[in-house]
């Protein structure tokens, strides 16, 4: 199992933030977007700080402006990704987001010269496939909210890609405290400037708020950011895929979401793609080995 330690951590991660699609679609009923993202990223910030608080130590210059480069990403990627579901469909934005499995390795190759691995390549084009089976219901024209999810897919293939340059030689745990501590610091500036800081909390919200910051923050973060020290950027997008098929199970536990055949192949897919990441490279070399 500690072989594929770096693959496990990362398929939690899509397994934590495939259930906040459902916990971000119910909390929008109670909090703004800013307000959302302001209290969920200053929770968990407080939560890591308390839990790890030894690696505080751990932050230098460097991992300051790492981590402090990660939260803004990440806090545009959320920012622009919510504001599209408010011009497109869930279904879309989602696809559209899935975008970044194929931006990853075009940033690798011209950033730093990373060679295609045409066995991720191909699992990449297969996880969006699968994704788009899962996702599309409707003819596929272009609005602004899907061009809001497009950028969102760039933001977060920046992140997926420079989360796992940077955790090779910083402290993953010490970059998170810092990405969430300056996620946290623009959701709280948004709120001020736009005058929504909360002033009444139902309780229904509140426990939302909990559940996004200890499990599809804190927890998803953490296991990302430590998992990609062991994964390469292509193969951790395309596990990261995962998310959309996790999204859809809960959805149809919680939100009782019709299953189609269609979405059920696009599962499929989807898990036949990580699969292929993983697997075919090896195969490849035990079948170059048996004509050697």
């Amino acid at each position: 199992m500690g072989k594929y330690k770096g693959e496990l951590l990362l398929v939690i991660t899509a397994l934590m933030w495939g259930s906040g699609f459902v916990g971000m679609a119910v909390g929008l009923e109670y909090w703004t977007v800013f307000q959302l993202m302001g209290l969920r990223f200053t929770l968990a910030t407080v939560l890591l700080c308390l839990i790890f608080h030894k690696k505080l130590r751990l932050i230098n210059k460097a991992v300051l402006w790492k981590g402090a480069v990660l939260g803004v990403i990440l806090f545009a990627a959320f920012a622009v990704q919510t504001y599209g579901l408010l011009y497109t469909t869930p279904a879309k934005n989602a696809f559209l987001t899935a975008i970044n499995v194929l931006i990853v390795p075009v940033l690798a190759y011209l950033i730093y010269k990373r060679r295609f691995d045409r066995y991720e390549v191909i699992a990449a084009i297969l996880a969006l496939v699968g994704i788009g089976f899962l996702s599309l219901t409707s003819s596929f024209t272009m609005n602004v909210g899907d061009i809001l999810s497009i950028l969102c897919a760039v933001l977060f293939a920046f992140d997926i890609f420079y989360t796992n340059v940077f955790v090779k030689k910083e402290d993953a745990l010490a970059l998170t405290i810092v990405q969430f501590m300056t996620a946290s610091v623009l959701g709280i500036v948004m709120m001020i400037i736009l005058g929504e800081v909360p002033t009444v909390v139902e309780p229904t919200g509140l426990y939302i708020i909990i559940y996004l910051a200890v499990f599809c923050t804190c927890v998803a973060y953490v296991c990302q950011n430590i998992g990609m020290q062991y994964a390469n950027p292509t193969k951790s997008a395309i596990i990261l895929s995962m998310e959309s098929l996790f999204g859809t199970l809960f959805s149809v536990w919680l939100l009782n979401e019709l299953l189609t055949g269609r979405m059920i192949f696009g599962c499929f897919l989807i898990l036949i793609a990580v699969l292929f990441a993983e697997l075919k490279p090896k195969f490849g070399l035990a079948h170059m080995k048996q004509k050697i």
